[in-house]
């Protein structure tokens, strides 16, 4: 153990054997429940007598408590604060109205602390009811569709050239079967004899050209 002194008042602490005094101590004053503890003191000082070493102790119980689960000390905490936050507004009000017609500078100021008074009651309470009702998150995967049956996911590889087709109202591929097809959707090729096209309804296929024999 390691007692530590701090204006006349003695916190003792465990040590672990492979820390050296001075870094017990740190880590004792990093705790948030000392800390607390600490302030609360002050807080406190002239209403309640403390004692620190009882009030650090009570401090990591509510901590423990919170971290399994039973935040029964935390809703009656936000209640009760809620509670005080409404008694503020209605105490600056009242100053507030008192002061209306002579002081209109107090009036405004007290009105002033009272709205905000009232704001903080009504972000308690909306702790309160997020704490004993929270909201319930859903992560969707985002699709983007196009027009047609096709979609396209985010997460795909697709050429950006062919997205922005799509998106335009066309289809994809539709430059690339321009150059390698007729406008009727047939692959060209050259070493065969293909029918007119639907543009071309008067032209008639032409005929094999015979060449004249030799005698």
């Amino acid at each position: 153990m390691v007692a530590t002194k701090a204006k006349g008042r003695v916190l003792k602490i465990r040590a672990e054997p492979q820390d050296s005094k001075a870094k017990t101590i740190v880590r004792t004053a990093l705790r948030p429940s000392v800390q607390a503890a600490v302030t609360l003191e002050q807080v406190n000082k002239g209403t309640f007598n403390l004692d620190l070493l009882e009030l650090v102790d009570a401090l990591s119980d509510q901590a423990k408590a919170a971290s399994t689960g039973d935040l029964s000390h935390a809703e009656a905490l936000l209640v009760t604060q809620a509670q005080t936050l409404d008694g503020l507004f209605h105490n600056m009000t009242r100053r507030a109205m008192l002061n209306v017609g002579e002081h209109m500078a107090a009036a405004e100021t007290y009105m002033k602390l009272a709205l905000k008074a009232q704001a903080q009651a009504r972000a308690t309470i909306e702790t309160l009811a997020e704490l004993k009702n929270p909201r319930m998150v859903q992560f969707v995967n985002q699709a983007n569709i196009a027009n047609g049956p096709q979609q396209v996911n985010n997460t795909g590889n697709v050429a950006p050239a062919a997205v922005a087709g799509a998106s335009a109202g066309g289809k994809f591929g539709t430059e690339q079967t321009g150059l390698l097809g007729a406008s009727d959707g047939e692959r060209m090729d050259s070493r065969t004899t293909s029918a007119a096209g639907r543009g071309d309804q008067t032209l008639a296929t032409v005929d094999p050209i015979h060449r004249p024999a030799h005698g």
